[in-house]
């Protein structure tokens, strides 16, 4: 990866979201050494990790979990409390580029309506989750959290469901894992990427901006299942079932 060049913000350079959705647009975005580190730096990979969504590896395993719905799964009723979780330290992971700055500019972008979470509940209590950025036709997977089995797989799960429905066409996880590789990521070069995140976000900046440029996060919570194209009774508008879920991932991964 590579930090601040001249054409990137100052490491000192307050975190405002005009800034981090220019950022973004580009092909770079802000990490810090720590949870209490003051400042940010700006990183752009030379091999960028993607998930195709048409890729999506659904285990057997996970397809029962998602169709029985262990979890109960929501999207955007907890951002702050997503993020926060995600910001944790854990036994394996002590410290985290989560900072107080970036926490702060992600929350204001939630309520500009860029930010998104999907949450993962067992009960009342969150167990898992991952948030996020959507510019355009992409999302920028920021980070996930698990505290329960299979938590953050369900929530990535549901998430290239919702992406799907919406007509995003990029989902960016930034550095490969073995855990998003055995999703279906992969990972490609600086300038194939570039290419990628200029298709998804044309139309959806600039000048020349406009709705048809922008995916819909929301467009799986409305009236029409994705999978059977019955509507929906009014009553039942919200995230459809696991099991429907699990048969729209199923019939495109």
């Amino acid at each position: 990866m590579t930090r601040a060049t001249d054409d990137t913000p100052s490491p000192r350079q307050r975190l405002d979201p005009q800034l981090v959705l220019r950022a973004y647009s580009v092909g770079v975005f802000p990490m810090a050494d720590s949870r209490d580190a003051e400042e940010v730096y700006w990183v752009e990979p030379q091999e960028r990790a993607i998930l195709p969504l048409d890729g999506f590896h659904l285990s057997h395993s996970l397809r029962k979990t998602i169709a029985a719905d262990r979890y109960r799964v929501t999207a955007d009723t907890a951002f702050a409390q997503t993020l926060r979780l995600c910001a944790e330290s854990v036994p394996n992971r002590p410290d985290t580029w989560i900072n107080p700055g970036i926490e702060r500019v992600f929350i204001q972008l939630h309520a500009m309506g860029y930010a998104h979470s999907v949450e993962v509940w067992d009960g009342t209590t969150l167990v898992g989750g991952l948030y996020g950025l959507a510019l355009g036709r992409a999302f920028f997977g920021e980070s996930m959290v698990s505290r329960a089995r299979d938590a953050s797989k369900v929530a990535i799960a549901w998430l290239v469901a919702r992406l799907r429905v919406g007509g995003f066409t990029l989902l960016d996880c930034q550095f490969m894992t073995d855990h998003l590789a055995s999703l279906g990521a992969i990972e490609i070069s600086r300038s194939d990427y570039l290419v990628a995140l200029s298709e998804a976000i044309a139309g959806a900046v600039g000048s020349d901006a406009s709705a048809a440029g922008v995916g819909d996060f929301f467009a799986l919570d409305r009236t029409t299942s994705p999978v059977l194209d019955k509507p929906v009774p009014a009553t039942e508008l919200g995230p459809p079932s696991g099991k429907v879920i699990a048969q729209l991932l199923t019939h495109t991964s």
